[in-house]
């Protein structure tokens, strides 16, 4: 484990020496309902980070407050030092942070490269009087384009180029949102779910994409529930149960952890924490 974390004091909430992002009293209720009720966390910068728990933890609403699409209730939260609380989500965008969706957000009706070029920050073209001007922004879409046919190679979606997003698989969808994520040159890429619906053809490919990120000096934080793919790519993993941190270390540790089975795994049938052997039930929401 790299010394940017903190593995001596893996206890929930631990500081890491240089996180991306770090959260404090982040709360979200809804009526009498507390989804959300973090004290503390950090992102390690440079790392992959799994955030897990069973369905109702949280933590899809918590990234949902993160990255400006919910406002919680309670809380503030710095990225890259900047306080992003109140922030709206295309301006979390802006600054480098980008987020994917358990249900993907292509828009069916345009191509792939389309929703390619969409994810672009900063284009010219999309302010109303330099649309007119063709001149002022064609070189831009050009290095644009460039750009999207390249990832689009990278993710093996190139043959795909013209197609309307709405005949991609739903592996192939996963793909695109990660791809048009990458647009925006993030320095955090937030995954909500990724492997959730996906062809086990494509799932192989898409762990290989997830540690290109790291590879590449992009920090990630994903929601997971296949434990499996926990171990095999994330440096570190935080857990929730009822809205709170209950535990946060390496993968390792944190299986053997009795907080993590009792509150995360106990519940559930044909579980074998040692080897990775687990049945999660859908129906907890």
């Amino acid at each position: 484990m790299s010394n940017q974390i903190s593995v001596g004091d893996a206890s929930p909430g631990c500081q890491k020496v240089d996180p991306i992002l770090v959260a404090d009293n982040v709360s979200r209720q809804f009526g009498g309902l507390t989804a959300v009720d973090v004290a503390h966390v950090e992102i390690p910068r440079g790392k992959i980070t799994a955030l897990i728990g069973p369905n109702g933890a949280g933590k899809t609403t918590l990234f949902n407050l993160l990255t400006g699409f919910d406002k919680p209730t309670t809380g503030t939260w710095t990225f890259e030092g900047k306080n992003l609380a109140g922030v709206a989500s295309y301006k979390v965008a802006r600054l480098g942070m980008i987020r994917t969706f358990q249900l993907t957000k292509s828009l069916s009706m345009l191509s792939v490269i389309e929703n390619m070029r969409l994810g672009a920050q900063k284009q010219a073209g999309e302010r109303f009087l330099a649309a007119l001007i063709r001149p002022l922004w064609r070189a831009a879409e050009n290095r644009i384009t460039e750009q999207a046919e390249e990832l689009l190679k990278r993710f093996k979606l190139d043959a795909k180029r013209d197609d309307f997003a709405a005949s991609l698989s739903g592996g192939q969808r996963k793909l695109l949102e990660m791809a048009r994520a990458l647009m925006a040159e993030p320095k955090l890429v937030m995954l909500d779910e990724p492997m959730a619906g996906v062809n086990p053809a494509l799932t192989q490919s898409l762990l290989d994409h997830i540690k290109d990120l790291k590879s590449n000096g992009t920090t990630v934080l994903f929601v997971e529930h296949d434990m499996h793919m926990v171990r095999h790519i994330s440096d570190w993993v935080i857990v929730m149960a009822e809205g709170r941190i209950v535990a946060e270390g390496p993968p390792a540790q944190v299986m053997k952890d009795q907080a993590v089975i009792d509150a995360y795994l106990g519940a559930h049938a044909d579980i074998d924490l040692g080897t990775v052997s687990i049945k999660i039930a859908k129906d907890d929401n």
